[in-house]
């Protein structure tokens, strides 16, 4: 009936432009959609667009669930609900964008429905409508759904502070400074009469810095335009257009008996000159995040990390554990496991901060059960960081686009901004690359490349850098580990160091838990390993048995390997790469996946074994998430985002082997991915450690944990 109704409507629009007609945006008219509202889940809300270079709402007239599912399609979720009418999730501002929308449900945008056009409404904000969206998110989906600062952006386009002077200006980053707000017409400021140590946290947690400082010194004579006076914040709000202000239509308002306001804030331990020391242990951390200042919120309760759930999570919170690890303000407070989903306990849920709790642990929150909540609702956050600039002294030449390149850099002391400089490509990985996106702004690591000769586009051939050696979670290439002298020993610049960046990799977790409860010892007949010995899976001394007779003794456990990051974990090589195993008939991908020790309590390696990738294939997966790699038959290898692959016990190589170790108390340590051969979005957390005892006869492991856990 609906498209029979349709159809009709669709002739009637070529005899009467005032009925309802499909909406077509304009040629390269570039929709973009999100939720909004308060109070909501990050899979319902108010329906905004942004059309014509600003946002708006849909009327809730003649809206259906059809127009629901469409919408929810737009913001990267499977399916609608159901949807709400009237204002439930409060009243928006600016545009009413459409009204009268009328969907079949399988049209792929929502300018392929009909509507009255755009911009043409009878309909007041009360009338605003929301959609709840099915919770499972399109597979490839990667845009954020962010709860946004709800910012009046016809008031207050931009905030910067302006540095007092040129030398303020040159040392990074700029901590103190005028207080100029972007208008079409250029900047202004802000009467300082009544300005309060509330406002100046405010100004700072946007500037990226977790607080002020009480006094700032008086700018110099400079002509002021002041478009904003009588700023009065609370201190805990995210952005300065939420706290109350009066406006100047006047362009050349005076502020009487007073001036521009001027801040000084105090940077967090990760910007302040002593740049490269480490802060004080906190008890909240960020994981998987590509830049600095984001991540999954992740809490340290007892002995054990564990995240926070999303229900309620907002900027007040998210702000609390920004400024907790040294950032500013919350830019983004994102749900639905956006930066990956964790592993572990999920310790809080209901999270509600009034943003001036030291700690996130301080905040009023409730302890939850596994039916509350589930790792798709893990919650995560983007800080204010301040700008310093890192990305000037670092740049990519000779891509096929700027996600990739040969990594050049500025060299020390330069005078001229033509002095740039390669790195060399000796012992360049993926963890190095890692940090080098970073610098760049460009997201993630996909590939870190020790030869670039296919990059060849610049004239750069001196190396100004070389023994690199990164953690992975350094801000840039100079806090890396490197040589004092540049040395290398592969000359010429098509041995220098090339990335590829991208806006999301994978993570590998092992499953601690399954480790502990899987282990034992088989004693197992040197006949049945002649395959195992053909792939270098038992210790030096099996070389020198008397086979087939006598066993070797294995210390033998399951290994469940999870991605949960945001892309699928490939092998670096392709299919045509593959190494054919005869005697086990499987194809390896990888010549190192899995390395296994077995150490003494003072860290020395008393045995060990490793595991080519036999087959890396997605074994099971998460309710709601299919399997894409599978290796019979020649296959794809892989794990999925939300999959695990599985390493039984008992096939061929799941072993450490044991027979020359004295009884005695050591560590089981397993290390994924251990070349770093593969990008991910995170390393610390590709080692599990146990604590081991072996009487002769028996093993026994206990407190198995990840990484720094």
């Amino acid at each position: 009936l609906i498209i029979f109704f349709q159809s009709l409507v669709m002739l009637a629009c070529l005899w009467l432009p005032s009925t309802l007609c499909q909406t077509s945006s304009p040629q390269h008219e570039q929709l973009k959609f999100r939720l909004a509202g308060y109070p909501r889940k990050h899979n319902e809300g108010r329906v905004e667009v942004f059309y014509s270079g600003e946002w708006g709402t849909i009327c809730d007239d003649d809206f259906t669930l059809s127009n629901a599912h469409v919408l929810c399609r737009h913001l990267g979720f499977v399916e609608a609900l159901s949807w709400s009418h009237s204002a439930k999730y409060g009243a928006g501002t600016g545009e009413i964008w459409l009204d009268n929308v009328m969907c079949s449900g399988s049209e792929t945008s929502i300018d392929k429905c009909l509507s009255r056009g755009w911009g043409n409404s009878d309909c007041t904000h009360e009338e605003d409508a929301g959609v709840i969206c099915k919770d499972e998110r399109l597979p490839g989906f990667l845009d954020s759904n962010i709860i946004e600062v709800i910012a009046k952006h016809n008031r207050m386009e931009k905030v910067r502070l302006r540095p007092l002077s040129a030398a303020h200006a040159a040392r990074m980053p700029v901590t103190e400074g005028v207080v100029e707000v972007k208008y079409k017409e250029g900047w202004s400021q802000i009467c300082n009469v009544g300005w309060t140590a509330r406002n100046s946290r405010v100004v700072c947690g946007m500037m990226g810095f977790p607080s002020e400082r009480i006094q700032a010194k008086k700018p110099n004579s400079h002509r002021s335009v002041y478009r904003i006076h009588s700023v009065a914040c609370s201190g805990n709000e995210a952005h300065l257009s939420a706290c109350t202000m009066e406006f100047s239509t006047n362009t050349s308002s005076a502020c009487p008996g007073g001036g521009p306001v001027v801040v000084s804030c105090v940077p967090g331990p990760q910007f302040s000159n002593g740049r490269g020391r480490k802060s004080k242990l906190n008890h909240v951390r960020l994981k998987g995040g590509a830049k600095a200042g984001e991540g999954r919120v992740e809490v340290l309760k007892g002995s054990e990390w564990g995240t926070v759930c999303d229900d309620l999570w907002n900027l007040q919170s998210a702000s609390v554990v920004c400024r907790e690890l040294g950032f500013g303000t919350a830019k983004e407070a994102l749900t639905g496991a956006r930066m990956g989903q964790g592993m572990g306990p999920i310790h809080m849920n209901e999270v509600q901060c009034v943003g001036d709790e030291k700690s996130l642990l301080k905040c009023p929150h409730k302890s939850i059960t596994a039916e509350n909540c589930k790792h798709m609702e893990d919650a995560s956050v983007k800080c204010n960081i301040p700008y310093m600039g890192f990305e000037k002294t670092i740049r990519l030449t000779g891509g096929r686009t700027q996600l990739e390149g040969r990594v050049e850099l500025l060299a020390p002391n330069a005078s001229s901004l033509e002095q740039w400089g390669l790195i060399c490509g000796d012992g360049w990985t993926s963890r190095e690359a890692m940090v080098a996106c970073r610098q760049l702004g460009l997201g993630h690591a996909s590939s870190g490349l020790s030869e670039t000769w296919y990059w060849d586009s610049s004239n750069v051939t001196e190396m100004v850098m070389s023994g690199v050696k990164c953690r992975g979670d350094e801000m840039t290439l100079s806090d890396c580990q490197h040589h004092h002298v540049v040395s290398c020993k592969r000359a010429g610049a098509q041995f220098s160091a090339g990335v590829i960046c991208s806006d999301s990799a994978s993570d590998l977790v092992l499953n601690a838990p399954l480790v502990e409860k899987s282990v034992y010892i088989e004693d197992r007949p040197l006949h049945l390993l002649y395959c195992a010995a053909e792939e270098n899976c038992l210790s030096k001394s099996a070389v020198r048995a008397n086979w087939p007779y006598g066993h070797r003794r294995l210390l033998r456990f399951s290994s469940e390997i999870h991605n949960v990051g945001r892309a699928d974990f490939r092998p670096r090589l392709g299919r045509h790469s593959w190494v054919w195993h005869e005697c086990h008939r499987h194809y390896h991908s990888m010549d190192i996946f899995t390395h296994y020790d077995l150490l003494d309590l003072n860290g020395t390696k008393v045995a060990d074994g490793h595991k080519a990738s036999f087959c890396l294939e997605d074994t099971d997966c998460h309710e709601g998430i299919s399997k894409r790699y599978e290796c019979a038959n020649f296959g794809e290898q892989g794990i999925t985002v939300g999959c695990w692959d599985t390493y039984r016990h008992d096939i061929d190589c799941q072993w450490i082997d044991i027979t020359d170790v004295k009884p005695g108390n050591y560590i089981l340590q397993v290390v994924l991915n251990p070349n770093f051969e593969v990008a991910e979005s995170d390393f610390t957390n590709n080692a599990m450690r146990c604590n081991c005892k072996y009487d002769g006869n028996r093993i026994w492991l206990h407190k198995c944990h990840i990484g720094k856990s």
